[in-house]
C-alpha cells in the first residue's frame, strides 16, 4: 500500500530507504525543537507551551508535505523568522507577542491565497536575482549577530554600539567549543552534527556545573498558553501590513528557493524548468503558516536540511513522514529541551548564518548595480536588528539606483510599487 501511494517504484526507493532517510532528515533538523523555544521565550512567550507547539507544527507541516504532495521535504519553524518575530516585531518594534502571530497567521492565508493563482509566481519571478540572494544572505547576518550576542562574544557598548564580550568566561568558551565540534561533525557528514553539538555542549555545560539538568522524558507541557492566542485585528491594523508582508516574503522566497535546490538534487526538474506538484508544496508550506499561528509559534517553512535526507536516498514523501512521526514523539523530551542553555543553541545559530549567507557569492559582482543594492539589503538587516528594514532598504536603493542608472527596464513594477511603498513606510515612521 505504501509503495503504491509514495509511488516507490516510479521514483526509484524503497521502505527501507525512505525511512533512514526521514530519520536522517529529523536528527539533521531536530535542533529546532531546543533553539526555538529559546529564542521566542526571549519574545515573553511560555517556553513549554512554545517547545509543544514547535514540534506539533513541525510534524503537521511534514506529514501534510508527505500526504498530500508527495516530497521528501520536512517542514519547521524557520530560523530567521523566529529571530525576526522575537528580536524584530516584538523586543524592537514593541508589539506584543500575540500580535505578531496574529500576523503569522494572517501571512499563511495570503500565501495560500497568492499559491492557488498566478500572482505568486509573478511576484516571485518578478523580484531580481540579487535582491532574493541578498534577502538569505542578511537573515544570515542577523542570525549571526544574534548568536554571538547569545553566546556572550558580543556586548552593548554606549559609544561603539558593540564591542568583545568578557572571552574568558565559561558560557562562551563552551559556546566556542560547541561551534567548532559542529563544523568539524558537519564536515564529516554524520548525520545530527547540529543537534550532536548543542547536546554535547549542554552536557559539558552541566557536568561543569554551569547550568542545570532538568531530565529527558516527561508528559508534553501544556499548549494552553499560545494555542489560539493570535491576535488576527491587531496583524491587520495599517502599521502592521509591512510586518504582515515580510513574513510573507520572506516564507514565499525561503520555500521556493528550497523547493527548486532539493527538486534539482532529486532530479525531477523537468525540461522546460519546471518543478512537478509545485502548487501542492506551495499549499502545504501556507497551511503550515497558518497552523503555526494557531498553535503559538513562528512561521514554519520547508527545511533544506532535508537534503541530508535526499542524499540519503529519500525521494518520496514517505521521508518527510517518518521525521513528522519523530517530531510527535518528541513532545515527551520537554525536560531536556529546558535542559538546554543559550550558550549550547548559539552555536546552531551561527552555523546556520554561514550556511545563509553564502548567497552573495552568486550575486553578479561586475554590476555596480546589482551587488550595491545587495549588500545594502544584507547589511542593514544585522545593523537595524530588522529584516523588515533591510528588505525596504533593499527595494528603495535596487529602484533608485537602477533608475538614476538609466536602467529603467530593469525595475519591474512588483519592485517599483514596493520601493514606493517602502518609502512612505519610512516617511511615516
Amino acid at each position: 500500500m505504501l509503495a503504491d501511494y509514495f509511488k516507490f517504484a516510479e521514483n526509484r526507493t524503497d521502505l527501507r530507504t525512505e525511512v533512514v532517510a526521514g530519520v536522517t532528515t529529523f536528527l539533521t533538523m531536530a535542533y529546532i525543537i531546543f533553539v526555538n523555544p529559546l529564542i521566542l521565550k526571549d519574545a515573553g512567550m511560555d517556553h513549554g507551551a512554545v517547545f509543544v507547539a514547535t514540534c506539533l507544527a513541525a510534524a503537521f507541516g511534514s506529514l501534510l508535505m508527505g500526504l498530500y504532495a508527495n516530497y521528501p521535504i520536512a517542514l519547521a519553524p524557520g530560523m530567521g523568522l523566529n529571530a525576526y518575530f522575537a528580536y524584530g516585531v516584538v523586543k524592537g518594534m514593541g508589539h506584543p507577542w500575540e500580535v505578531a502571530l496574529g500576523a503569522v497567521f494572517v501571512s499563511g492565508v495570503l500565501f495560500l491565497a497568492l499559491s492557488v493563482t498566478p500572482v505568486r509566481e509573478w511576484i516571485i519571478n518578478s523580484i531580481p536575482r540579487s535582491l532574493k540572494l541578498a534577502i538569505s544572505a542578511g537573515i544570515g547576518l542577523f542570525l549571526g549577530i544574534i548568536a554571538l550576542k547569545n553566546a556572550g562574544v558580543v556586548v552593548a557598548h554606549p559609544a561603539t554600539f558593540v564591542t568583545v564580550g568578557k572571552l574568558t568566561g565559561a558560557p562562551v568558551l563552551l559556546a566556542v567549543l560547541g561551534f567548532f565540534a559542529m563544523i568539524a561533525l558537519d564536515a564529516r557528514r554524520i548525520p545530527g552534527a547540529i543537534m550532536i553539538a548543542i547536546l554535547g555542549t549542554s552536557a559539558l555545560g552541566i557536568a561543569l556545573g554551569i547550568s542545570p539538568f532538568n531530565g529527558i522524558v516527561s508528559a508534553p507541557p501544556s499548549l494552553a498558553p499560545t494555542f489560539m492566542k493570535m491576535d488576527i485585528a491587531g496583524a491587520l491594523s495599517l502599521g502592521l501590513l509591512v510586518i504582515v508582508f515580510t513574513f510573507l516574503l520572506v516564507d514565499m522566497f525561503d520555500n521556493a528557493g528550497t523547493l527548486i535546490g532539493l527538486a534539482h538534487r532529486i532530479g525531477i526538474i523537468g525540461p522546460d524548468g519546471k518543478v512537478p506538484r509545485m502548487n501542492k508544496v506551495l499549499i502545504t508550506d501556507s497551511c503550515a503558516a497558518m497552523a503555526s499561528g494557531a498553535l503559538g509559534t513562528s512561521t514554519t517553512v520547508s527545511y533544506i536540511e532535508s537534503a541530508a535526507g535526499v542524499r540519503a536516498g529519500g525521494r518520496t514523501g514517505m521521508t518527510a513522514c517518518v521525521a513528522g512521526v519523530l517530531f510527535l514523539l518528541a513532545l515527551f523530551l520537554s525536560p531536556l529541551a529546558t535542559s538546554v542553555p543559550a550558550y549550547a543553541t548559539a552555536p546552531a545559530l551561527l552555523f546556520v548564518a554561514c550556511l545563509m549567507t553564502r548567497g552573495l557569492t552568486e550575486i553578479d559582482w561586475e554590476d555596480v548595480t546589482e551587488y550595491a543594492p545587495a549588500v545594502v539589503t544584507a547589511i542593514s538587516m544585522p545593523l537595524t536588528f530588522s529584516i523588515a528594514h533591510g528588505i525596504g532598504f533593499g527595494f528603495v536603493s535596487y529602484a533608485a539606483i537602477k533608475l538614476l542608472a538609466g536602467r529603467h527596464a530593469d525595475v519591474s513594477p512588483a519592485v517599483g510599487v514596493l520601493a514606493i511603498v517602502f518609502v512612505i513606510k519610512f516617511a511615516l515612521t
